[in-house]
């Protein structure tokens, strides 16, 4: 993501909008956190999936570590818990989306066999277009 788009970004409101997404206990999907110390140092935010006619598979709608706890096991730990949580759930399979030349996320999530499917998106964005690749995985 653009460092500008970043920059323009609002804390406060991003903040209130996880107020209310944590809060709504008739919310499709959950999302969990990983801490260390009690202090949050990544999260994982998931279930059916959004896209048309996808509802039937789940998606991983975002996971996210602090860059400080890269490597750390962190975001294995937050990956193996939402795909147990959406094996409970009852999904058999799942999809995610990439942004194009995230390669970081890209190698993680190969390493925890989701597969590139050839599927793209472009995102319109404030004033960009972003392209996303969508990666697939079996939960059985």
């Amino acid at each position: 993501m653009p460092n500008d788009v970043l920059d323009g970004l609002s804390v406060e409101q991003r903040e209130g909008g996880w107020r209310r997404i944590i809060a709504d206990q008739h919310a499709p999907g959950r999302t969990i956190v990983a801490d260390r110390e009690g202090e949050i140092v990544g999260w994982a935010s998931f279930g059916p999936g959004r896209d048309k006619g996808a509802s039937e598979q789940a998606e991983l709608w975002g996971l996210y570590a602090r860059p400080d706890v890269f490597s750390t096991g962190v975001g294995h730990a937050l990956i193996s818990a939402a795909e147990t949580a959406l094996r409970e759930d009852g999904f058999t399979s799942a999809y995610l989306w990439i942004l194009d030349g995230n390669d970081r996320a890209a190698t993680f999530y190969e390493r925890h066999g989701w597969i590139e499917d050839g599927t793209v998106k472009l995102d319109e964005r404030q004033s960009m277009t972003l392209l996303e690749q969508r990666r697939a995985k079996s939960l059985v």
